[in-house]
């Protein structure tokens, strides 16, 4: 399972889990978050292949947010904690200038430079020049639109 989404061709990174690792864990990270816009915080990501899933557990202080995508057909999910039931990602983003990766309109954003480095050297060309690489996913969570840079605004 790849780390990041196929988007026309473009790779974006996106992923998480509810339990504990259970796959391979394939890195883990401590870095930066934010949760709704809000201050940021120091957070751990730890990524995990979860056969046909990548799952980014991001532990936020003692708040736990996951996301998880998985395919084929691609899919991306948020874990929705007080339920524990899957919702689909609405909008994910990244911009490289700040290596930023953010999901719902920002109410999940990590900062994740390893990744988005990657990201950058494995699509040159297609992102050459590029800072702002967004996605919208439709109901069934597939995704149905993406952009770059001034093409992005208003993706929510």
């Amino acid at each position: 399972m790849a780390l990041m989404v196929l988007c026309a061709g473009v790779a974006i990174p996106f992923c998480a889990q509810p339990s504990a690792a259970q796959g391979t864990t394939l890195y883990r990270l401590e870095t930066t978050c934010t949760i709704r816009g809000g201050a940021p915080q120091d957070c751990v990501v730890e990524v995990t292949d979860e056969g046909d899933s990548t799952v980014y557990r991001h532990t936020i202080g003692s708040r736990v947010e996951v996301i998880r995508v998985s395919d084929p057909p691609l899919r991306m999910g948020i874990l929705d904690a007080p339920s524990g039931r899957w919702r689909q990602v609405k909008s994910a983003g990244a911009r490289f200038s700040t290596n930023t990766i953010c999901y719902d309109d920002r109410d999940l954003c990590v900062i994740n430079p390893n990744h988005l480095n990657s990201v950058r050297e494995e699509r040159v060309d297609s992102l050459e020049g590029r800072d702002l690489v967004g996605v919208r996913f439709g109901a069934d969570g597939r995704v149905i639109l993406t952009c770059y840079d001034e093409g992005c605004e208003g993706l929510k």
